[in-house]
């Protein structure tokens, strides 16, 4: 009962400090939950968790690195592939090697491997603590993508490092030739088992099909349950790296669902839901876990008269500072090398300058891995004496921690305020064409025999809208070109359409209901392109009128007048495609297909899609489509917001992007 009250506690937290982190949004999330899981502990009178580090790394760390490393980019991953190894390995090794003396240098009482074991684990950057920061400022994107991609890998040669530090300081035996062989081993063999896992989970699940399994609940199971089963196998069987074995299974994993998304798209929107809502789980209990943890960890440190409590203060600033020292210099150092010899035929590629190798320093900050490997600390060594100051080393961990996160809120919103303070224009196309990439993606998968017609006219739509936003990566001159050209272009079209529609009505017995929605359609759209938005207010209203008015009429009435409808718009949009056709040679080729594409799909919408009677209202099938990649593309923004790659203005510039794809979309091209 106990531990189920803990459970529904925490996820009642998560909740609670998600809302306070949307109001105040100057301190990231994952302090909030850090403060909101302390003072918990402290209200809880004789709570105690224990956490184990097995268990830990099996429940939240082998899920959350599978999903992240299945979506991290591998094109940014393979560019960047010498900064990141740099970092996850080369400097993790330093850090651990030159923290740790420092650290015995600095505090005696703690002997040498047990230093080592402090700054081996002190290695690791967190990147959920990175994205709750970026969130609220702008962290340059390659930097970002160097902190994301180091800390797929350094979890595990932080935990190697660490774990040969420990067992040091337990048996009081080291051997360098076997500690680099065996690090060698677990890397190696953890990726070869995460590339064999996966493949055999992927061939298990074709298996089954052809054995007649289908249900889709079935095989998302079985995808949340692998990394589970990659990483036990590969820390109990094999005595492997479990957290390279579950990143390279999850990079595995979104190669071969790339290719396979088409055919099995329902498991994988299934799945892909699921995996949202674990992470956000996940994410916020550890760090409320590592909150509720801190006052029972610290209190035997505080109640220890012998150290001044002000003096410990100053050891978790001075190993705080020095650790990103570490981390500054080796930052500096590779970029000048890799400017120097890699990169120096290169005209455009600028070394970065000392500020950005600050915040690359500052956006490491440290956190789960830390907390957890140190709370997995020993109380005995093989020779039953208690593990030397093992207190003091949790007690400095933690502290650590919370300096790096507080440094990071603090100095990273001061080292971007001379960029933020000019006022720029938003460039957020790159962040739009990712919006709309998504919505055809979804679209593509919940198409079927039913709904494809409609879902076929939707994505040439959302197609149309991705050629015009990489239409609008011209120069600023051109753009203005191409817009004052596509007006002029449309607004002649729209008078095409009027001159012909008068003639086929005055040629043509038309009803008069037809005829008034004709020509108010063919106004709305004038005022449209005149930047009159009054139409967007009352276009849905006019629509419930129409269908309104349809439904008051006989069968027959409604018939006949679809059929003049048909015959209507048949010709006057064949006449106006023609002649856009015969434009080609008075403007650009991409403005006029622009307004082709246009005039097509709405002469297919009227000509194909008006059903008076039987089957699903057309209408609705839109509807539906429209609202689920509407829906998608808000969840993107979410996940780019919780990434860090939108600062406020920029998330709300791209939901006012939503409404206007509501408009044009969904209430039938502003008609």
């Amino acid at each position: 009962m106990e531990t189920l009250s803990l459970i529904l506690l925490m996820l009642a937290l998560i909740l609670l400090t998600q809302v306070i982190g949307h109001y105040i949004r100057f301190i990231p999330t994952a302090l909030i939950q850090i403060i909101a899981g302390t003072v918990a502990a402290l209200l809880m009178s004789g709570l105690t968790i224990e956490v184990e580090s097995e268990w830990f790394l099996l429940l939240f760390i082998a899920p959350l690195l599978y999903n992240d490393s299945s979506h991290f980019p591998r094109e940014d991953l393979w560019r960047m592939r010498t900064a990141i190894f740099g970092n996850a390995i080369i400097l993790v090794l330093l850090t651990t090697i030159v923290g740790g003396y420092f650290i015995n240098w600095l505090i005696p009482v703690i002997p040498v491997a047990a230093a080592f074991a402090l700054a081996a684990i002190l290695s690791p950057t967190d990147p959920i603590a990175v994205n709750g920061i970026a969130k609220r400022v702008q962290i340059p994107e390659q930097i970002l993508t160097l902190v994301r991609g180091e800390s797929l890998i350094n979890d595990a040669s932080g935990l190697v490092a660490f774990s040969y530090a420990v067992a040091a300081v337990v048996t009081g035996y080291f051997s360098l030739q076997s500690a680099t062989t065996e690090f060698f081993y677990m890397f190696i063999v953890g990726a070869v088992i995460g590339l064999t896992i996966s493949l055999a989970m992927n061939f298990l699940k074709v298996r089954l099909r052809r054995a007649g399994i289908e249900d889709v609940v079935f095989y998302a199971l079985l995808q949340i349950l692998t990394p589970f089963i990659i990483f036990f196998i590969a820390e109990e069987g094999f005595h492997a790296s479990g957290v390279i074995a579950v990143v390279t299974g999850g990079i595995l994993h979104a190669l071969i669902k790339e290719r396979t998304e088409t055919f099995f798209a329902q498991e994988q929107t299934l799945t892909d839901n699921i995996w949202t809502m674990i992470a956000y789980t996940l994410n916020g209990i550890i760090f409320l876990l590592l909150g509720l943890t801190l006052p029972e960890a610290t209190r035997e440190i505080f109640a220890d008269d012998a150290i001044n409590n002000w003096r410990l203060m100053l050891y978790v600033i001075e190993i705080g500072s020095f650790i990103l020292a570490i981390r500054l210099v080796w930052t500096m150092f590779f970029n000048w090398f890799d400017h120097r010899f890699f990169k120096k035929e290169d005209r455009e590629h600028r070394r970065p300058s000392f500020k950005q190798d600050l915040i690359t320093t500052l956006v490491g900050v440290r956190g789960t891995i830390t907390m957890v490997g140190v709370l997995s600390l020993p109380f005995l060594t093989e020779s039953g004496e208690a593990f030397p100051e093992r207190s003091l080393i949790i007690f400095l961990a933690a502290g650590v921690i919370i300096y790096t996160l507080v440094l990071a809120t603090i100095l990273l919103p001061v080292l971007n305020r001379g960029e933020a303070s000019t006022p720029i224009a938003l460039d957020l196309n790159a962040q739009k064409q990712r919006m709309i990439r998504r919505a055809i993606s979804e679209i593509k998968q919940v198409t079927d025999e039913d709904n494809a017609v409609v879902a076929f006219d939707l994505l040439n739509e959302y197609h149309v809208m991705l050629r015009l936003l990489r239409a609008q990566e011209k120069s600023q001159e051109e753009l203005n070109q191409f817009n004052d050209q596509l007006k002029a272009l449309r607004l002649e079209a729209v008078q095409w359409e009027k001159e012909e529609s008068k003639r086929f009505v005055a040629e043509h017995k038309v009803p008069d209901l037809l005829k008034k929605d004709v020509f108010r359609s063919i106004e709305n759209r004038r005022k449209a392109i005149g930047k009159d938005s009054r139409f967007q207010i009352v276009q849905p209203i006019r629509k419930l009128w129409w269908k309104r008015k349809r439904s008051n009429m006989s069968s027959d009435a409604l018939i006949q007048m679809t059929q003049v409808e048909h015959e209507l718009y048949e010709k006057v949009m064949g006449t106006v495609i023609e002649r856009l056709e015969n434009c080609r040679s008075s403007y650009p080729p991409d403005v006029v297909q622009s307004v082709l594409e246009f005039y097509k799909r709405l002469r297919f919408k009227h000509t194909r899609w008006s059903s008076p009677i039987g089957g699903k209202d057309v209408d609705q099938q839109k509807e539906e489509l429209c609202l689920k990649a509407i829906e998608v593309q808000r969840l993107e923004i979410a996940n780019m917001s919780k990434e860090g790659d939108l600062s406020n203005e920029e998330e709300k510039e791209l939901r006012r992007f939503i409404h206007y794809i509501e408009s044009v979309v969904l209430y039938e091209y502003v008609e």
